[in-house]
C-alpha cells in the first residue's frame, strides 16, 4: 500500500502501539487521524505531533463511532486506511462474582465489537476510495488461550475469524484487509497487573509497528513477527503445554491476589 500519500486513522492512537503507529507513519509523511478516551492523552499526543488529528471517541459505544464516521468523511474525505489498534487486556478470574454484566463485557465491546462496528460503519466510504485498507490487530493468543485474561483470549481469536471473512468477502474490491498479529507487546496493556510478565519474553512496540508498517507496504495480509509462526507451529504440535504454561502464570498470580486480600 501507498502509506505516504493515504490519509489513516488509528484507534487507540495515544499510546502503545497505536502511539508508535503515529510516530512511524508521521516520518513517511502520512495524514494521521488518530482517535481515544482520554482527551488529556489526545491533547498530549497533539502536542507531540502537531501535525496530527484528534478525536475523542469511543470505539464500544455505536454513538461515538457513528459521530466519529460523519466527523472525519466530511472532513477527510480521502480517508483510505483505518487500522483498528483500540484494545484493552484485564486479568480476569471468572469466578469472581464482584465483577457485574457489563463489567465482564468490556473487553468483548472494545476489542471485538468495537472492531466489528469501526468497520461496518467506514466500509462503505473505503469501498469509495482508489486504494484503501483495514487493518484488525488480532494477538500470537489467537492461537493459544491464555487462562489469566480469558476475555481478552476470546475477543482475538474473535477478530482473527472476523478478519478472515472480511478479507475473503471483500476479494475483487480495492479495500484489502490486514491483520496485524503482535506477540506479547510491550505497552500500557499491563499496567495494572499485580504479576507483571517476564520482559525477556515482550516485543517493543515500535518493532512490532517496523514490522507491521514494512508488511503493510509489500501488501502481506498478515503482518507478524517470526515468532508468530513459532506460536502457531507450536499450538499446532504442543497445545497443551503452551495452555498448562499461561494457566501456570494464573495460579502464580491467585497466590498474590489470595496474600493481598488477606
Amino acid at each position: 500500500m501507498d502509506l505516504k500519500n493515504s490519509t489513516i486513522l488509528i484507534t487507540g492512537g495515544t499510546s502503545g502501539m497505536g502511539l508508535e503507529f503515529v510516530k512511524q507513519l508521521t516520518k513517511i509523511g502520512a495524514n494521521i487521524i488518530i482517535t481515544g478516551r482520554n482527551l488529556e492523552a489526545l491533547y498530549e499526543t497533539k502536542s507531540l505531533f502537531p501535525n496530527v488529528h484528534t478525536f475523542q471517541s469511543d470505539v464500544s459505544n455505536p454513538k461515538d463511532i457513528e459521530d466519529l464516521f460523519h466527523n472525519v468523511t466530511t472532513l477527510f474525505p480521502d480517508l483510505n486506511i483505518i487500522i483498528n489498534n483500540a484494545g484493552m487486556m484485564r486479568l480476569i478470574d471468572l469466578q469472581d462474582q464482584s465483577l457485574d454484566l457489563e463489567n465482564i463485557n468490556r473487553e468483548i465491546a472494545t476489542n471485538l465489537t468495537g472492531t466489528i462496528q469501526m468497520v461496518h460503519q467506514f466500509l462503505p466510504h473505503l469501498l469509495r476510495q482508489k486504494s484503501a485498507g483495514i487493518v484488525n490487530v488480532s494477538s500470537g493468543i489467537a492461537f493459544m488461550s491464555y487462562s489469566p485474561a480469558p476475555i481478552y483470549s476470546a475477543t482475538k481469536a474473535g477478530v482473527r475469524a472476523y478478519t478472515q471473512a472480511l478479507r475473503l468477502q471483500l476479494q475483487g474490491t480495492n479495500v484489502k484487509v490486514f491483520e496485524m498479529i503482535p506477540p506479547g507487546v510491550k505497552t500500557n496493556l499491563q499496567n495494572d497487573w499485580v504479576k507483571q510478565p517476564n520482559p525477556k519474553m515482550m516485543m517493543n512496540a515500535d518493532e512490532m509497528v517496523r514490522i507491521s508498517i514494512d508488511g503493510l507496504l509489500k501488501n502481506k495480509k498478515e503482518l507478524k513477527p517470526l515468532t508468530i509462526n513459532i506460536i502457531k507451529l507450536a499450538a499446532r504440535l504442543i497445545p497443551n503445554v503452551l495452555l498448562n504454561l499461561g494457566h501456570k502464570e494464573f495460579k502464580e498470580i491467585k497466590k498474590i491476589q489470595n496474600k493481598k486480600s488477606s
